[in-house]
């Protein structure tokens, strides 16, 4: 069934001071999608979705909901709630009133805050747990109790600011799959906020991959990890191999005085490119079958693979493999044409303005 536009932003720019965050951010969401506003710090995604809460009101552009305009309109007139890392529970209440606050607030009768509130704790598996002091809670159910308060209200939109950011790494890891299963049963639009580029893969049904107030990509994960738009978007996606090539004409592109055939087009003949090239797409073989050759430098086990660096015409390849290859051991380097990635390169500050001044 085909999702229905829920939100809209419509040419979004905010400065602080003399720092401009965002420009001109167009960006569309889904009703009951999960999407992740995914980049590094200082990128704008708090900002988006501070935009979005009601708590940032932009310096141009709408903020759309349902086809209403709710730029002016303040958070609590909105129909979304907001989970932040700091979860801000109230230490001097038990579980249950803790997810109960904001009903009492709407002097909503006993009997429904009970029902809502038990229905909340099973959905976010903290049943039983009512009298518990919040403060003799870990770090993953304290953050369950602040999303089931979120979701109480029953909300059309919930907000999640890196909520994970404050557990150690084995919680976070199980948190994403529960955050997915909240998801599931809540029904409603989830819109995420973090660095971690795991969690974004983990968990969203799209990703808006942003850098500096820009939006450099949007997609599912399998798109933007696959088919990364560009050299930031591949190199922030996980681990890659980013190297300068010539693309010679149509389907064969110029690497270390190597050709590799690809299946890109349109780039033009003998044009300067960004070649992308994940480490798991690089295949080592025999020298003798290969007109790139290498030598291992470094050999590391992850667990699931081996971390092999290989020295080859002077650039430092990462290969991620099963099997492990010694270091200084002269290998070959293959990769499938659908393997490799073209890009076209970035205008220099000098080709800006030129095209500014045309």
């Amino acid at each position: 069934m085909k999702k229905e536009k829920l939100i809209e932003l419509v040419g979004i720019t905010k400065s602080f001071g003399t720092e401009q965050v965002l420009k001109d951010l167009d960006l569309y969401i889904l009703d009951n999608e999960f999407i992740t506003l995914l980049g590094p710090s200082g990128c704008g995604k708090t900002t988006t979705l501070r935009i979005i809460g009601g708590f940032v009101t932009p310096d141009t552009g709408k903020v759309i909901f349902e086809d209403k305009d709710i730029t002016s309109l303040p958070p609590y007139k909105r129909q979304l709630n907001t989970v932040f890392q700091k979860y801000a529970l109230f230490p001097h209440m038990d579980v249950f009133e803790n997810i109960a606050f904001g009903l009492r607030i709407k002097n909503l009768p006993e009997e429904e805050i009970r029902k809502r509130v038990g229905e909340m704790l099973d959905m976010v598996g903290l049943s039983g747990f009512e009298e518990r002091a919040v403060t003799s809670m870990s770090g993953g159910q304290q953050q369950r109790i602040a999303i089931a308060r979120a979701l109480v209200n029953k909300p059309r939109v919930l907000l999640l600011d890196e909520p994970l950011g404050a557990l150690d790494l084995k919680m976070r890891q199980d948190m994403q799959y529960e955050l997915k299963n909240i998801h599931k049963q809540a029904g409603i639009t989830f819109i995420y906020v973090t660095h971690d580029q795991e969690e974004a893969l983990t968990l969203s049904d799209t990703i808006a991959v942003m850098n500096q107030g820009v939006i450099q990509q949007i997609g599912t994960p399998e798109d933007i990890y696959n088919e990364p738009k560009n050299a930031f978007v591949a190199d922030f996606i996980g681990d890659s191999n980013i190297i300068d090539g010539i693309m010679i004409r149509d389907r064969l592109v110029h690497i270390f005085g190597v050709n590799f055939p690809c299946v890109d087009t349109g780039f033009g003949e003998n044009k300067p490119v960004d070649v992308v090239i994940r480490p798991e797409d690089v295949m080592l073989i025999s020298p003798e079958k290969s007109d790139l050759k290498g030598v291992v430098t470094s050999l590391i086990f992850r667990g699931v693979h081996y971390e092999i660096d290989v020295m080859a015409n002077g650039y430092e390849w990462l290969v991620h493999s099963t099997k492990a290859v010694p270091v200084g051991t002269v290998v070959g380097i293959s990769v499938e044409p659908e393997n490799i990635q073209i890009m076209h390169k970035p205008r220099s500050v000098d080709e800006e303005a030129a095209s500014v001044d045309e």
